[in-house]
Parts: C-alpha cells; structure tokens; sequence
C-alpha cells in the first residue's frame, strides 16, 4: 500500500501493546474516520532503538518510516538531542486532554519533558518491585518449616540478606521451581536497572550532589559483590538468567518457575490475570528490599508515545495519541495486559477486583527514583552494561571492575 496511506507505529515487541494498539486504533478509527490503515511494527528492544534514531539503520523517527513511535525514558535526551520527535506542549496547552495534567502523577509527565518541550505521552507504566508468589508464602507447612529453621515468620523479605535466604529456602528445581529469577541478559537495560537498583537501596549514587559520576564507591563495591554471589548461586536462582531479559523473566515468573522475582509491575499483573499464567490468583507484591543504611528504593522508567518528526500524518498522530489518554482507553491498556497510566485507571474498582494489589500503583511511584536525563547516557549505560556482565561471568575482583569502569568514562 502507498506509505501516504499508512499509518505506521513502531510497538516494543509484546503482544499486549500489540494488542492494545490495534484496540485503540480501531476505536479511534471509528471516530475519525481518518481513511488510513494502522500498520504495527513489533520489535524487539535492540530492534525498535535502531529503528526510530540516528545511530541506527536509519534515524527512521526523522525520516518519514514511522507516525508515532514508543519510546522508552532512557532514549528521551538523546531523541531530544536529535530532535526526532515533535513538540507536543503548544497541542497539550491548546487541546489539552481531560483531567491534563492532574489525571497523572507528576512522575509519569516529567521525563518527557526537555525544558519546555514535551516529547511525548505517558502510555505503559509500572515501577520495578518485588513480586512474590503468595500460594507459597501462605503455605502454612512451608511457614512452619521455615520458622522452625530460622526462628522467623516467612514473609516478602526486606532486606536482600533475607531475599537470598528465602531464595534459597523455596528453591525447589526437581520440581521446576526456582528461588528467584533475575533479566540478566546484557541489552543494556535490565543490567543496568539492576545495578541501580542494588546501589540505591544500599545507600549509595552514581553521581554526587554536583552532579559528578563516580563508579568506585563502597556501596558500589558491596552492590555488584552481592549481585555477582547471589547469580552465581545455583541452589536460589533460576538456571537461564544470563540469557533472559525483563520479558523472558517475567514470563518464567508466570510459568511458574520461580518462587518470587524483582521486575515490572506489569509483570505481576500479567502473571495474576493471564488464562496462561501457572500461577494465576497466586500472586502479590511488595516493596524492593533494601540493605544496611539503604532504604527500598524503586526505577521509574516508562514509555511513551512520540510524535515522529519526519510523520506524514502529523495532525491524525496527535488526535490518536490524545485518544489514547482518556479514561476508557488507558483502561484498555490496562486490561490488554499492558499498565495505564492514569490514577482513575489505578483506582477503577473493576480493575482492583481483578488485581487486588493495582491500587497500590502510587505508593510504588512515591519510592520511585529516576535514571538521569543525560544525553550521555547511552555511554553510561554501556559502561554499567559491560561492568555488570563481566562482575557475573568472570571472577575479577569487584573493585578492579569498578576502577576501569571509571577508567572507561575518563575519570581518575
């Protein structure tokens, strides 16, 4: 078909975006009766970077290949930089949509915004937490056993002390059931999320209060010690880590392969809902342990929807993306098994009757901290990538890893 004719949108491969796009798409189409045909492209993360910016193939979100486009948090600065997507404030002040902005937690509307530029719209949500399987942590032989072994209750652990030793107490494999799971597969994301995540919660920063980066910290050193010891650990954890990212992970959690698990939100609810999920009805969540003088902290990191510079259908892009904010909508994110973005999505009662824990969504955001918007951060990223895969397939000692990660970025 003639492009002029299409319109195209470049989806993170997953089939409930894919699913919840084309939903959207039908009903919008409905409406506006726009005369064009959705064409969705579903790729892979690697994939999907190297198809919207510059540094890929093509730089298609300037070019003209896509309408609109998701975009993960962390891309933001460098499409910024690049200016690969349209400026939505001037449509968000003119046509604002409803409840715009107080339907949405300032947390999901900051990112995208790059001085007085907003990128994009907030689309999938869900900070990283823990995720448990509540049929074994209400089991009550496997609570007796347990106490009678440590002298304590069995719960959601606090601290990661504790998530070890549970992994390791209902770390089952003859019975296809693991301790944990972890998305260690290095993309460049989930390694990277994850250092975050053991560093903060132990106390410590990637940056000081001027804004300096610094690798070789104690708390760093204790983070990627801990991470390394517990991957290595074949009586907690799940077998494939090395080759599995947050979706793969995910999907082993609902498969029933792990007893509990630090991912996405949107996670849980898949495993909780899904006719497919082992452990549907079984499942809950808690908040990220922490250790020492760190407190739990939790990664906003979300996708939006973007406007691509070079759109043929720039108009029709942004009455789309505006349909996909109000309340119905976000609420058929949701319930295609993606995470709505706006508080009366969190707080519908059909949807809480569904996933009990759902309401819990802004207590989550409360603890959620954020990656830098640094246009460097690709490079960062990379740097974390690399430090991370090597701590957990070669023995090195930690300190040396993190010396030559300063190294790599010029500091010494």
């Amino acid at each position: 078909m003639n492009r002029s004719r299409l319109f195209r949108v470049a989806v993170r491969k997953y089939a409930p975006f894919e699913q919840a796009i084309r939903a959207q798409w039908e009903a919008f189409e409905a409406q506006a009766r726009t005369g064009l045909e959705l064409e969705v492209a579903a790729l892979d993360l690697h994939p999907l970077e190297a198809a919207l910016f510059s540094s890929g193939s093509s730089g298609g979100m300037r070019n003209g290949d896509w309408d609109v486009a998701f975009v993960a948090t962390d891309w933001i600065a460098a499409m910024h930089a690049e200016g690969s997507a349209l400026d939505l404030a001037p449509l968000l002040r003119d046509e604002p949509p409803e409840d715009y902005p107080g339907g949405w937690t300032d947390s999901l509307l900051r990112l995208q915004r790059v001085g007085e530029a907003v990128l994009g719209v907030p689309y999938h949500d869900g900070p990283e937490c823990l995720i448990y399987r509540r049929d074994l942590f209400e089991d009550g032989d496997v609570r007796a056993l347990y106490q009678r072994e440590f002298g304590a209750v069995l719960a959601p652990p606090a601290t990661w002390t504790e998530f070890h030793r549970i992994a390791r107490f209902l770390h089952r494999p003859a019975r296809g059931l693991y301790g944990t799971v972890f998305a260690a597969f290095p993309d460049g994301h989930n390694s990277v999320y994850d250092f975050l995540l053991q560093l903060w919660t132990r106390g410590g920063d990637l940056f000081d209060a001027a804004g300096r980066l610094r690798f070789e910290t104690a708390e760093a050193v204790e983070a990627m010690t801990f991470y390394r010891a517990v991957l290595a650990d074949a009586e907690a954890v799940h077998p494939g880590c090395l080759t599995l990212d947050s979706v793969a992970a995910g999907l082993a959690f609902a498969a029933g392969h792990a007893a509990m698990t630090i991912n996405w939100f949107g996670f849980a609810t898949m495993a909780h809902t899904s006719p497919q999920s082992a452990v549907r009805g079984c499942v809950d969540i808690a908040d990220i342990p922490h250790e020492g003088r760190g407190a739990s902290a939790s990664l906003n990191v979300y996708w939006i929807l973007s406007i691509a510079a070079g759109s043929p259908h720039p108009r029709e892009a942004w009455r789309f993306l505006r349909h996909t904010l109000t309340p119905a909508m976000d609420k058929l994110t949701t319930t295609s098994g993606g995470i709505g973005c706006r508080r009366s999505t969190w707080q519908d009662p059909e949807v809480n009757a569904a996933i009990p824990f759902y309401g819990r969504m802004e207590r989550l955001h409360a603890n959620a901290r954020e990656i830098p918007q640094r246009v460097d951060w690709p490079r960062i990223a990379s740097i974390i990538d690399r430090l991370v895969t090597t701590s957990i397939t070669t023995d090195r000692p930690i300190e040396e890893l993190l010396r030559r990660a300063d190294a790599e970025f010029g500091l010494e």
